[in-house]
């Protein structure tokens, strides 16, 4: 059927985002894009020691050693740190604030990891405030009391500029595995179809764990990445390294 030039368009197209909507959209995808300064691309999360070890030869393996990295180590951890932290800035519970910041900067396991999540969570509030100033914000910052690291830091900001959390945590999660697979395409090295594929078959995983990470308190934190997290540790005294972490 064809439609006239003074006919309504049919409401499936007139539908559209509201503008508070639309900027959430682009600050997310401008805050947490590759090209975000934050330093990302020199951290590797300990995926550099896992395949000078033979933990990671290929895209199968990098796959699943990210699958149990996101559902059961450090980025279901994160998850649940951004979402406490955003429900806490949004209500501002300094109280609250500080405990969450403080438990967040000591739940990580290295000194490498340490580096790597306070330096990129500094890097992300300095850069977020300068070109997006907000009311609240220092006040905010200072309720934390010291070091933010990256998922306190972006729960922060996605608060004070009232970005809805569910989607702040699946676009943070899935930014977080979109980095990993970035190290470990490098270091396997991997083409960039391979990078695409497993992009694409963790799509439910980052759901699942976002969904998980919504609904968690502070007592379901906890990790079962051993692995993971001794490749953290034995990449601090790693020889030849090509990254930070």
């Amino acid at each position: 059927m064809l439609m006239t030039t003074s006919e309504p368009a049919p409401a499936e197209t007139r539908r559209g985002m509201t503008d508070d909507e639309a900027a959430a959209l682009y600050r997310l995808m401008t805050w947490l894009s590759p090209s975000f300064p934050v330093g990302a691309f020199s951290y590797s999360s300990g995926i550099e020691w896992a395949v000078e070890a033979g933990d990671i030869t290929d895209a199968a393996s990098l796959r699943g050693w990210l699958a149990a990295m996101l559902a059961d180590g450090s980025g279901f951890c994160d998850g649940v740190f951004l979402a406490q932290t955003h429900r806490e800035a949004s209500a501002r519970d300094d109280g609250s604030l500080r405990e969450i910041a403080e438990l967040a900067a000591a739940f990580v396991p290295s000194r490498e990891r340490q580096l790597e999540t306070s330096t990129q969570g500094r890097a992300f509030i300095e850069i977020a405030r300068a070109a997006w100033a907000h009311d609240g914000m220092d006040a905010l910052i200072a309720a934390c009391g010291g070091a933010i690291v990256y998922p306190v830091a972006v729960g922060l900001v996605s608060a004070a500029h009232e970005i809805p959390l569910a989607p702040a945590m699946h676009v943070f999660l899935h930014a977080l595995v979109s980095n990993w697979i970035s190290a470990g395409s490098r270091l396997v090295p991997l083409g960039q179809t391979d990078s695409q594929r497993i992009l694409a078959a963790l799509e439910l995983d980052v759901a699942a764990t976002a969904k998980r990470a919504l609904e968690a308190s502070l007592d379901d934190l906890g990790s079962a990445t051993f692995r993971a997290d001794l490749a953290s540790l034995r990449h601090e005294t790693q020889y030849t390294r090509l990254f930070r972490s």
